[in-house]
């Protein structure tokens, strides 16, 4: 089962050790972005790299999973062998999901004829709602995989860790269930590795990891799993990954160890010498709003609050939500348009917020140090030119060239609403959005007029 577990393992349980996972290490939130890709892709990048994985193959039709099924995964004049169908989308627990059209499971066993095409056109075009994406992600694919029979199921990732400063090694004897649950009830059952990046991973911390995954030790299992780690963390260093999560991992009763779910991440400034990974990217399963913002290389995750942030610096950014909760009010976003970002880059920060239909009213916080703050007001008033303002707009501005800004605002012909503080701004935000929201309530209509109220 996987899930957001080498999240969880970062920030709620810490990592360093090869013992035990015993002290917290919270990930930065900001510059970074990381490709995730479908299931059946990561199966195929761990085959090229000797990983064992369940034959398998992916459908766009329910056609094409019937034909899969029945010629296939299954040979004429021989019992039909059992096939798993998997919705192809990229959300944890997909098995426990439901689909908009009112079917159960993203996960399900393919026993006879017909039942795949079935299963197929009721996932395929359909929104599976789970609780990693509670309003529903559309299913484009199928991944029909040979059934596997299971003696032990293990639980094992590779993940950059920043208390060891390095990749970390993370198993346990007990997957196929929630690695976060195992981490509060059993944390004794969760073994870790810190690798040197310069020396790799050690003949030693392999063997010791398969041990602790509870494979005998001298077994022929053991000695495949060793074989296993070794080329999962090659793959992990070859293909810039960022995480690398194995759940379950399992032993046959013919003694082979085989992944059957993983996870897999990529770092997205390794895109240039990862084109072929990059190239399948599948847009429709990300926020349109961070795909957007990625094209201009702005920082941007979208949240469920109705107060838009635009601020310089991902401190200062976490800092400007966290006041505007403590005034009462909820941030719709997080967007951090860096120290270097140009007017370009401002003006479509702001378009992507003034577009937001959930945002009710839009905050602005720049602190000039590298980043001038005549280069932000020049970009919203820019696209304030082009597209018009349709958002109460509070700006806070402080530091390099702000003076210059201010005049810049003033003669514009915009009326902004400006905040000698954050404290000031953030009451000023929350303020004018509870009047958008209680307007929108009650069904008055409310016009700004280049934000005079």
């Amino acid at each position: 089962m996987i899930s957001s577990a080498a999240t969880f393992l970062r920030r709620a349980t810490g990592s360093v050790g090869s013992g035990n996972i015993s002290r917290v290490a919270t990930p930065a939130m900001g510059a970074v972005r990381n490709l995730n890709v479908h299931e059946y892709i990561s199966m195929e990048i761990m085959n090229q790299h000797g990983i064992a994985t369940p034959r398998g193959f992916v459908a766009n039709t329910p056609e094409e999973a019937e034909h899969i099924f029945t010629t296939m995964m299954n040979k004429p004049g021989q019992p039909l062998k059992d096939v798993v169908i998997k919705a192809q989308v990229l959300s944890g627990g997909r098995g426990l999901g439901t689909f908009k059209n009112g079917f159960k499971g993203g996960v399900h066993m393919v026993t006879r004829k017909g039942q795949a095409a079935e299963m197929a056109s009721k996932m395929l075009g359909q929104e599976l709602v789970t609780k990693q994406a509670p309003n529903g992600i559309l299913c484009q694919k199928v991944f029909l995989m040979e059934r596997m029979y299971m003696r032990n199921e293990m639980y094992l990732s590779i993940l950059m860790d920043r208390a060891s400063g390095g990749p970390l090694l993370v198993g346990s004897p007990r997957g196929g269930t929630s690695i976060e649950d195992v981490a509060k009830t059993n944390p004794e059952l969760i073994f870790t590795e810190p690798i040197d990046i310069n020396v790799g991973l050690t003949d030693e911390a392999a063997d010791r990891m398969a041990t602790n995954l509870g494979l005998e030790s001298g077994s022929e299992a053991h000695a495949k799993a060793k074989t296993l780690i070794n080329n999962l963390y090659d793959m992990f260093l070859g293909c810039d990954c960022t995480q690398v999560e194995v759940n379950p991992l399992a032993e046959t009763p013919e003694g082979d160890v085989v992944v059957c779910d993983a996870k897999v991440n990529f770092d997205d400034n390794a895109e240039f010498r990862q084109k072929s990974i990059f190239e399948r990217r599948d847009f429709s399963q990300e926020d349109p709003r961070e795909v957007e913002a990625s094209k201009y290389d702005l920082n941007y995750i979208g949240l469920d609050g109705n107060i838009g942030c635009m601020v310089n610096g991902a401190g200062l950014a976490m800092s400007t939500m966290d006041i505007i909760q403590l005034k009462g009010g909820s941030p719709a976003n997080f967007l951090d348009v860096g120290g270097g970002a140009n007017e370009r880059q401002v003006q479509k920060a702001f378009e992507l917020l003034n577009s937001d239909d959930k945002v009710e009213a839009i905050l602005v916080n720049i602190f000039g140090g590298i980043m001038r703050c005549d280069v932000i007001a020049n970009g919203i008033i820019n696209a304030a030119q082009e597209i018009g303002i349709k958002k109460p707009l509070v700006i806070r501005l402080q530091g390099t060239n702000v003076e210059e800004a201010k005049k810049l605002i003033e003669g514009c012909g915009f009326r902004m609403i400006l905040a000698d503080d954050l404290e000031d701004a953030a009451e000023k935000a929350v303020g004018v959005a509870e009047i958008v929201k209680q307007a929108k309530k009650i069904q008055v209509g409310l016009k700004f007029e280049g934000l005079g109220l």
